[in-house]
């Protein structure tokens, strides 16, 4: 086709090294600078635009079939899109599902999240698995203007994750109750009403469906805002105590979370961390966190259980991880990845305390790790007197 006939790009992903890609612009107008990463899971990619954790984090999507379901409002994880934006290989289709009440492309443009289809995102995955997670600035101009010079210089500029706590930005505003359970159908989302076990979870950018899990296991839940204090915690007089997932580095938010969990861990209560709950857990305890090259981010990861020795399947996000080595004496590694043998859990030992680095909730799945969430309420159920 004579380059007349092609139709003029719309969007533009400028990397920190200079490569520039052209595509197909839809949602939000405008540009956004952060940090790229690749997922490659086949479904949930409104739970993944919604997920806390990807704040600071334009997502490429490796499955090419990205909007073919549309969007409803039962699916997000949280008020609206944390993700920067989303790069694509198809321009999203019409959808196809009795679920949906709107296109991807409006639910993306009312809520100011950019996105860009028409990629070669195979080149793309390849470039972040060689160079490791780079910096980016994604542009959408309906016009097709671009200044590519200044889009690599503002791609250049971004600080990055290292050392950014982001928690802040996304936790919740101030402390409520949850109740909330799994999706089940034909009632949707029933409601927990005989809950035996008192929880307080301290919101580090909590997914819903995480909430949901511990109401289904059977917990009465109260969310604190990521800064609270541990006599805070301890006023609502739990049976446990939940960390959950979050974005940024761990390090930084642990700054001020980590001296409170310690506290938490002298107060003989179970703990249960995930995600980046579980990496503070873990720098409270002794050991260390590091950033990795591109990080783990799907709903496809062989994790190993070693109480168990079962291999499961999870859903993981995540860009830091906990140093296997570093840990201290009195803790053991429980969970380790099999694709690059990378820690993926840890227990203090004789003490009912435990984390996990992937998401077991795992909405829309898999969930081979949901028991998890029963072992934290058998926990709680053993450290409890009968009534």
């Amino acid at each position: 086709m004579p380059d007349a006939l092609q139709p003029r790009p719309t969007a533009c992903l400028a990397l920190a090294d200079g490569t520039v890609f052209y595509g197909h612009g839809f949602g939000a107008t405008g540009e956004v600078v952060a940090e790229l990463c690749f997922n490659t899971a086949m479904t949930g990619y409104q739970e993944i635009m919604t997920d806390p954790s990807y704040a600071g984090q334009v997502v490429t999507f490796t499955f090419p079939h990205i909007g073919n379901t549309g969007t409803n409002a039962e699916d997000d994880e949280t008020a609206d899109p944390v993700a920067a934006g989303m790069v694509v290989k198809w321009d999203p289709t019409a959808p196809s599902s009795w679920r949906s009440t709107q296109t991807l492309q409006h639910w993306l443009a009312q809520r100011g999240r950019i996105a860009m289809g028409g990629v070669d995102t195979r080149r793309l995955t390849r470039a972040i698995r060689r160079q490791g997670a780079p910096h980016v600035a994604l542009s959408h101009d309906p016009e097709g203007n671009f200044d590519i010079a200044a889009l690599v210089e503002k791609a250049r500029g971004f600080a990055g994750l290292e050392g950014l706590d982001l928690a802040k930005d996304v936790t919740c505003a101030q402390s409520y109750r949850w109740n909330e359970m799994r999706w089940a159908w034909p009632d949707g989302y029933p409601v927990q009403e005989n809950a035996p076990h008192k929880v307080v979870a301290i919101d580090y950018g909590a997914k819903r469906n995480i909430l949901r899990c511990l109401a289904s296991a059977g917990c009465d839940v109260t969310v604190l805002p990521a800064t609270a204090t541990a006599e805070e915690v301890l006023a609502h007089e739990p049976d446990g105590v939940f960390l959950s997932n979050g974005p940024g580095d761990p390090a930084a938010t642990g700054a001020y979370a980590v001296p409170v969990i310690k506290e938490l861990l002298e107060a003989d209560l179970p703990i249960f961390g995930i995600c980046l709950g579980h990496q503070m857990l873990a720098l409270a305890l002794g050991g260390r966190t590091v950033k990795m090259s591109h990080g783990h981010h799907g709903a496809n990861h062989p994790v190993k259980d070693y109480t168990t020795g079962k291999v499961e399947i999870t859903s993981m996000n995540h860009g830091f991880a906990v140093d296997g080595q570093s840990l201290p004496e009195g803790v053991e590694e429980t969970h380790v990845s099999l694709f690059d043998g990378s820690n993926c859990g840890i227990a203090l030992k004789n003490r009912p305390v435990f984390s996990v680095q992937h998401h077991p909730e795992a909405s829309p799945g898999p969930q081979d790790s949901f028991y998890l969430f029963e072992r934290f309420a058998g926990y709680m159920a053993a450290k409890t007197p009968a009534s």
